[in-house]
Formats: structure tokens, sequence, C-alpha cells
């Protein structure tokens, strides 16, 4: 993992310990690069009613939204209890790919060593989001 990232993983993990998780036990934090060069930790939230839980990629979003960052360079996400390194559930991918672009770094593991170097692109093929945010959805086959 590169230097940078491994910083980031780690502050992911000790995100992990702010984690309420007291159904699954299965604690993921996620560290946000800001474009300013600033972190953004989130850290996933169970509820009862499992739809209601809140990923920590969601929240370590909506928090940067909230202090007023928009846009972000990398996402780093832990999950210390996981055997594997697990990727980001769909609504997060679709979330991701909402507020950083595509060629993004996402890098998700379970331990500094056993982790997935990824992009946005590579998580959400195909993505039109991307292009209706730039103007482009109609110019693809068949449009002019």
């Amino acid at each position: 993992m590169q230097p940078e990232y491994a910083s980031l993983f780690k502050r992911a993990c000790k995100a992990c310990e702010q984690s309420y998780a007291p159904y699954s036990h299965f604690r993921v934090g996620a560290a946000l690069l800001c474009e300013d060069g600033s972190v953004i930790t989130g850290v996933n939230v169970e509820n009862r009613s499992f739809g209601l839980t809140i990923c920590a990629e969601r929240n370590a979003i909506a928090a940067a939204i909230t202090a007023g960052k928009t846009k972000f360079k990398a996402l780093v996400i832990a999950t210390p209890d996981a055997a594997y390194p697990v990727s980001p559930c769909g609504a997060c991918r679709q979330v991701i790919s909402e507020f950083m672009p595509a060629s993004a770094p996402v890098i998700f593991g379970n331990t500094e060593d056993s982790y997935v170097t990824s992009t946005v692109a590579e998580l959400m093929p195909h993505d039109a989001l991307h292009d209706l945010s730039s103007g482009h959805a109609h110019d693809g086959p068949g449009h002019s």
C-alpha cells in the first residue's frame, strides 16, 4: 500500500473504534481524502432495522459535505473484522460515484497487508451519472 494510503488506512482503522455495530459486530471505518488535503472519517452506524444502517463511506461523505468540502481525491475503507477485503455496498458505490471522479482511487482492506486498490470507475462501470453531471448524457450513439 502506498504510504499516503497506508496513513489513510490507519485513520480508517482508528475510526472503527467509534463504529456502532452491536448486531453484526462488523466494524467499518472510512477515511476520505479531500482535495485540500484534509481527511474526514466515518463509521458504520447500525440500527435494529438493518435497512436503516448507515455505512461508513456514506457517513464520511456526508460529514465532508456538512463541513463544506465537495472535492475528494481518495477513499480508504477498513473492515478489520473481516477475513478478507470487503468492497463498498451498492448504495455506497452510488454515493461515491456522485461525489468522486471516476479516476479516484478507492482502497478497501481488512488489514494493511490485505487490501484491494480500485477506482470509482471500476466499482461503478457504465456509470451514467458522470455523463449527466458533465452535460454529455446525450452524446452517445445515435445522438448528435
